[in-house]
């Protein structure tokens, strides 16, 4: 369970680290599709962020994934000169494939090919509640 203090920390991380990904490094991807950040994870000392990637095009994942993290100290330098004045110290990043997307495509894909029949249907109540005998809620005999 995440404090509070985590919280806003890795809120913080995942808007800045985003603004500073597409407006003051956009050139570290070779003018390819900007990663976007799915999610922040923060330490409780607040000393190290998992930061998960969501790479959706391509199939060289771990090949942009190596590319970011050859870039890390960059991007913290930057990131760090966007958040020097609200956080004290700035976390070391630390970056994480998010494939979270990609497997819920593939067990919608795969729930779609399941083949569940039909339930029977139900019979009409009406037929059967008039066999029935009524509960009494209350005994007329014990009142007299």
């Amino acid at each position: 369970m995440e404090s509070k203090r985590q919280q806003k920390m890795a809120s913080l991380l995942q808007q800045e680290l985003a603004q500073v990904l597409q407006r003051d490094l956009p050139h570290l991807f070779g003018g390819g599709l900007v990663p976007s950040i799915s999610t922040v994870k923060v330490t409780p000392d607040l000393a190290v962020a998992r930061v998960y990637l969501s790479l959706l095009i391509g199939n060289d994942a771990p090949a942009r994934l190596d590319a970011i993290e050859e870039h890390t100290k960059e991007i913290r330098y930057a990131l760090g000169k966007r958040i020097g004045k609200q956080a004290r110290v700035v976390p070391e990043l630390t970056f994480y494939h998010d494939d979270s997307a990609a497997y819920a495509a593939h067990m919608d894909q795969v729930l779609s090919k399941l083949d569940i029949p039909a339930a029977a249907p139900e019979p009409d109540g009406d037929d059967d509640d008039a066999a029935l005998p009524r509960p009494r809620l209350f005994n007329p005999s014990a009142d007299e």
